[in-house]
């Protein structure tokens, strides 16, 4: 469903003094796209009038499979435990291979990547729900590839927003079940509480413009050619643009892929001092004008012939010149929002959405007092690597990224959360972390005790997210296979606990 805005309503919209959920920004100058993120509601209502197949615009991913079941089961709008169910079923097959071994820690331990089955969830009126795959596919169900899933993209659990119901997925549990081709898990224990009266609105400007250069380098010394490379042509675009009378770059971003340039002071360095002999150029620049950035984009091939040596080409070509276009997220009513549905071809209905069992009211989470069970943990003389006890997985919402850590046995889950503190994480990843005030607290912790987990929020750590961000992992998603070399120390023989 697209709402569309006339002038006269973005007049409003920026008088009405709205700001971005995230920033904090005033409503831009400027807008190219607005969409509301609905929820599951109107769809079981196409379906209700007979629909066979929905198609719906922007919509909040756990609606897709939410609808159907509120259709078939006959939820009502109050029964929010069941609602909540039914969106972390949503939740977890909204990525497909994600919870069948996709993208897994352990992802040598999956067959048939080739062949990968996708996920199948068999839900009851009572909101308990089988996840399985079909037989004779690759990937794998178990607690850890769903464990996962659940820490995708996630936020507060106890407060995960959606238009339908507020969901508390910190005490969910999940179980394997024996006798499933390729494993299967049952899921239980998702709570839910009203929805606000407000959908979440994404809405984009235009800010500039970008492009990419790639390219790989090869030989001795490759880093150290690959940052001169960079740099001289940074220093030979500036030099043209002074003469044209263009501004600088609004930002760079200068990676050289190869020699671990986003783990920061965390990198390995090579013994001999010489770095890795193949090295990929990461070079990326934002500017306001789209004529700067067309002289950014021309100048990369004279490095070929006038640079480093080794420089063995340029990754699809002369990078290309894109519109870079921001998110803005507020929250807008939804008594003001009209969806139109239609069968065959036919406008048959404006779906309202009924507001009677919706709060505004912000309920607050005490956060967990560290208990004396953590205080009194044994100490001991030995250090793991944070894979050796845990799986992770990481995500992205707009220039935010979470850290899903989830204990590998319950018996490791004390001391994750002892060791694993939200400043432990802010310090971990200060080099990505962009503090715009410095009382400001860039990591949050959460805890998820029905899977024995950890969620980590770390605030404007994508270097503006999505297309907006120039570096590499602009989604944050190797930040949680960073962390697995985060050392756990002065601990007792653990896996001596589990045997």
């Amino acid at each position: 469903m697209l709402l569309n805005v006339e002038d006269g309503q973005k007049e409003n919209l920026k008088g009405a003094g709205i700001t971005d959920l995230e920033s904090g920004k005033q409503f831009p100058e400027s807008v190219h796209s607005m969409n509301v993120y609905l929820g599951a509601r109107p769809i079981s209502r196409a379906l209700d009038l007979g629909a066979d197949i929905v198609v719906t615009g922007r919509c909040v991913d756990s609606g897709i499979v939410l609808g159907p079941l509120i259709h078939s089961f006959g939820w009502n709008r109050d029964e929010f435990d069941l609602l909540a169910a039914g969106s972390l079923a949503g939740h977890l097959i909204e990525c497909g291979a994600q919870c069948t071994g996709g993208i897994f820690t352990d992802w040598h331990a999956v067959p048939d990547w080739h062949n990968i089955g996708f996920p199948i969830v068999e839900c009851s009126s009572e909101g308990d729900f089988i996840l399985s795959k079909p037989p004779d596919t690759g990937g794998l169900i178990s607690f850890g590839t769903v464990a996962e899933q659940l820490v995708y993209e996630l936020g507060n659990p106890q407060r995960y927003l959606l238009p339908d119901v507020t969901c508390d997925f910190s005490k969910v549990s999940i179980t394997e079940i024996p006798g499933f081709d390729g494993g299967a898990v049952k899921v239980h224990g998702a709570k839910g509480s009203p929805p606000s009266t407000f959908y979440k609105v994404n809405a984009t400007y235009l800010d500039g413009f970008r492009a990419t250069a790639v390219c790989p380098v090869g030989g001795p010394k490759a880093v150290q050619k690959g940052k001169r490379t960079a740099e001289s042509i940074l220093q030979r675009t500036r030099l043209i643009f002074s003469q044209l009378g263009y501004e600088d770059y609004s930002a760079v971003n200068i990676q050289v892929l190869g020699s671990e340039d986003t783990y920061g002071p965390h990198a390995r360095r090579n013994i001999d001092g010489q770095g890795p002999r193949e090295a990929v150029i990461w070079l990326a620049v934002h500017h306001k004008q789209k004529e700067a950035v067309e002289i950014f984009s021309r100048e990369i091939a004279p490095a070929g012939t006038g640079m480093a040596p080794g420089l063995t080409g340029i990754v699809g070509g002369c990078p290309r010149v894109s519109p870079v276009l921001k998110p803005f997220f507020f929250y807008y009513p939804k008594s003001n929002v009209q969806i139109n549905l239609f069968l065959n071809g036919q406008h048959v209905e404006t779906f309202e959405e009924d507001l009677t069992f919706t709060s505004d009211e912000v309920v607050s989470f005490d956060p967990p007092e560290i208990s004396s069970e953590l205080k009194d943990l044994p100490s001991g003389p030995h250090t793991y690597r944070l894979e050796d006890l845990a799986y992770t997985r990481s995500g992205d919402k707009g220039n935010s990224a979470n850290i899903g850590v989830i204990a590998r046995h319950p018996l490791y889950y004390p001391y994750l959360k002892k060791t694993l503190t939200a400043q432990a994480l802010e310090n971990y990843f200060q080099h990505l972390l962009e503090q715009e005030n410095p009382e400001e607290e860039l990591v949050t912790r959460y805890e998820l005790p029905g899977i024995h987990g950890l969620n980590f929020v770390l605030k404007n750590s994508l270097g503006g997210g999505g297309i907006a961000s120039l570096r590499s992992d602009p989604q944050g998603k190797a930040l949680g296979q960073m962390l697995l070399d985060f050392q756990i120390k002065n601990v007792p023989d653990l896996k001596s606990l589990i045997e």
